[in-house]
């Protein structure tokens, strides 16, 4: 493996800091360079992840701090609610813990997302880093200080904008992921092209086997490119009030896929991935895109291993279920929901639609 470690900067003034990426991170003291200085750590983790990177993790972390405590949460998105957030509080609450611990979230998007709002949450906010372990949470969830929790209704809708103090990517860990997990990160990785870089698009359609073969230079470039986006967007629109809704391309539809089928039965990538062709397909009928971009999109996300179809979520009425869970997205407004659309390839909007229209795409787009 090239060993190069790459940084990407975050530009939010006095909240600024550094996406680190590379091989072998998680074992080097260096990597957490920087970081205000404590008497305690909490290391938050999932029943997954934690038996793989815990220890590494305390050993390197271990001339920081007097205290390194550690916690499991249970692994899965049906989990990222209010009883498992609890368990956070309650492990810092028990052990006492000030307003200058610094939590760790050792793990992909659901405990990266619940660290960082149990982070802005306790005692009114302190520190937290991010060590994404899913190429998901790399090259999305664990970059731009979004954190929440899943409510029955709809998904991340409490929260918080709260950044990180630093954010480590070890390349190193993804070896382990399985391979749907590791698919349902492409999803992320593939929504930079459509959106903000039509050559990057064209790196990925020539190099998507290189990715699922988890070829040490193109996943590096993958991860880098893709933060380097999501980092310009960021430092342009922390907390989304404009710009930033277009990183949410695809997840209008997938998002309601996530609910419908019950959380954790598709993986968010794999909602991603179909929605995006949805939203694709939307573009299309719109009159921003030709017929030939849509199917172009939807060969890449079929090479990534993703599903190009959404799922029925109801045999009366698919369309009508996909709009009444599309109403409560965060991007609606007045109860009109928006979708980000592809203007041209490199290029995306958030606008409404008709009714009548979206449900033209989503009968065309389900199984």
């Amino acid at each position: 493996m090239t060993q190069i470690t790459h940084h990407v900067a975050i530009d939010l003034g006095e909240r600024s800091y550094r996406i680190t990426i590379g091989a072998g991170l998680l074992t080097d003291a260096a990597s957490f360079d920087g970081l205000p200085a404590a008497s305690t750590a909490l290391i938050v983790s999932n029943t997954t992840v934690a038996p793989l990177y815990t220890a590494s993790l305390k050993q390197t972390l271990a001339g920081r701090y007097q205290r390194i405590l550690t916690l499991q949460l249970p692994d899965g998105e049906e989990f990222k609610g209010w009883e498992t957030l609890q368990l956070i509080f309650d492990a810092l609450l028990a052990a006492g813990c000030d307003r200058k611990t610094v939590l760790f979230a050792l793990g992909g998007g659901v405990v990266g997302d619940m660290t960082g709002f149990a982070a802005a949450s306790y005692m009114r906010g302190v520190p937290f880093v991010q060590v994404p372990t899913t190429l998901l949470s790399q090259v999305d969830s664990s970059v731009g200080g979004k954190t929440a929790i899943n409510h029955p209704l709809g998904k991340n809708m409490i929260g918080a904008f709260y950044q990180p103090r630093l954010v480590v990517c070890d390349l190193s860990v993804l070896a382990t992921l399985p391979p749907r997990e590791f698919a349902s990160g492409l999803a992320e990785v593939i929504k930079y092209g459509p959106i903000a870089d039509p050559e990057f698009l064209r790196w990925l359609e020539d190099n998507m086997d290189r990715l699922i073969a988890q070829d040490p230079d193109a996943l590096a470039h993958a991860v880098r490119r893709s933060c380097e986006i999501k980092a310009w967007v960021v430092g342009q629109d922390e907390k989304e009030s404009g710009l930033r809704a277009i990183l949410n391309f695809g997840h209008t539809f997938g998002h309601a896929i996530e609910a419908g089928m019950g959380y954790g039965v598709w993986l968010h990538g794999e909602g991603v991935g179909a929605g995006m062709v949805m939203a694709a397909e939307l573009s299309h009928r719109l009159g921003l895109v030709d017929g030939a971009f849509v199917q172009r999109l939807r060969l890449l996300v079929e090479r990534a291993g993703l599903p190009t179809k959404g799922p029925v979520l109801d045999s009366a009425d698919n369309a009508g279920r996909y709009l009444e869970l599309m109403r409560v997205d965060k991007k609606s407004e007045a109860g009109e929901i928006r979708f980000v659309v592809i203007d041209e390839p490199g290029r995306a909007s958030v606008r409404p639609a008709p009714d009548d229209l979206v449900r033209d795409v989503i009968d065309a787009c389900c199984a």
